[in-house]
This record gives C-alpha cells, sequence and structure tokens, in this order.
C-alpha cells in the first residue's frame, strides 16, 4: 500500500512563535517511523487575509491545492486566550471540501498544555469533516520550554506522540477509501 502523506500543520503566525520548533520535533519524531510521508505546511506560507476582506482566490487556490494532496494532518496548536489563533481559524475557514475525509491528530501547547485550544479544535474539525483521534500530546509552556522560548519535551511525550500518529495513520488509511474514485474501490 501506497504511503499516506501527512502535513504537519503550524497553527501560528506570531513573530517569535514556537510553532516550528514543536512541529520540527513531531517531523523528526514522525520520519523515524518511516510509515508515512511527513511535511511541515506553515499556513504563514499562504499569506491568507482575513476571509473576506479581500480577493485572494490565487492564496485560496494554492492553499486547497496542498491540502487536497495530504491523506491526514497534525495540528501544532497553541493557546490563545482559551482559543485557537485567528490565523489558523481563518485557513480552516478557506478550505472546504479539502478537509473532508481525513484524519487529524493535535500536539498543542500552553500554560495549561493547550488542552482548551484542543478541544475548540475538535469542534470545528468535526464541521469539516475531519476525524480527530483521541491520543493528543499536551505541551506545557512551563516545563516543556526553557525560559518560555527553547522546546525541550519531557521524554514523556514520546509515548502520547507515537499513540497519536499510529491513530492518525490507521484513521488516515481507513478514510482515504471513501476519498478513492468509485471504480478503485
Amino acid at each position: 500500500m501506497e504511503k499516506l502523506n501527512i502535513g504537519i500543520i503550524l497553527g501560528s503566525t506570531r513573530q517569535g512563535r514556537l510553532s516550528p520548533q514543536v512541529g520540527e520535533w513531531v517531523k523528526q519524531i514522525a520520519d523515524a517511523r518511516g510509515d508515512a510521508n511527513y511535511e511541515i505546511v506553515d499556513i504563514v506560507d499562504y499569506r491568507l487575509p482575513l476571509l473576506g476582506e479581500e480577493d485572494a482566490s490565487e492564496q485560496a487556490a494554492a492553499w486547497n491545492t496542498k491540502l487536497a494532496e495530504l491523506d491526514g494532518f497534525v495540528f501544532i496548536v497553541q493557546e490563545y486566550n482559551h482559543s485557537i489563533s485567528a490565523s489558523l481559524k481563518n485557513a480552516l475557514d478557506y478550505a472546504r471540501e479539502a478537509w473532508n475525509n481525513k484524519s487529524a491528530g493535535i500536539v498543542s501547547y500552553g500554560s495549561v498544555g493547550g488542552a482548551r485550544a484542543a478541544e475548540h479544535l475538535r469542534g470545528i474539525l468535526g464541521e469539516l469533516s475531519v476525524a480527530d483521534v483521541r491520543v493528543h500530546p499536551a505541551l506545557s509552556l512551563f516545563t516543556d520550554f526553557e525560559n518560555g522560548a527553547t522546546f525541550k519535551p519531557a521524554d514523556l511525550h514520546l509515548v502520547n506522540l507515537n499513540g497519536m500518529l499510529d491513530q492518525v495513520l490507521a484513521w488516515g488509511g481507513a478514510l482515504k477509501t471513501l476519498r478513492a474514485p468509485a471504480a478503485l474501490v
């Protein structure tokens, strides 16, 4: 069976953001598994304006094309004011069908592990027909980031990260059959 393509989506566009460090950690662990094709997808690269404020057909087309290439996602989510970032919500809203019938895992961080942001994201993903998995690495700004700036995850997170990736791949493979052309099913 062909390997699945999994996008590791960095959920922030702020200056000084920590999501690239967390995303690289996830990618390094995921790549070592050798069970899928993993790539970092940084929403900052798509320069999506606020939905409806200006014509963004070119950016939206590029964003939707990238999402359509992927079989599943790992969202790197930081908690801002008890929720996800505005830039992630905006990026989610710029696509519809490209999200449908795919799997997703969540790696969150914040003062309480980003748990509230992860829960908000789960509701949004449900509306987009994305099957989010149960296992969820939750990283603390106090214990997993040195001086609040340098990512140094505790080894205990590896169990949850690998468990989440196992579930994303299992569900991603099953859901891919729903997206396959009828003639191939």
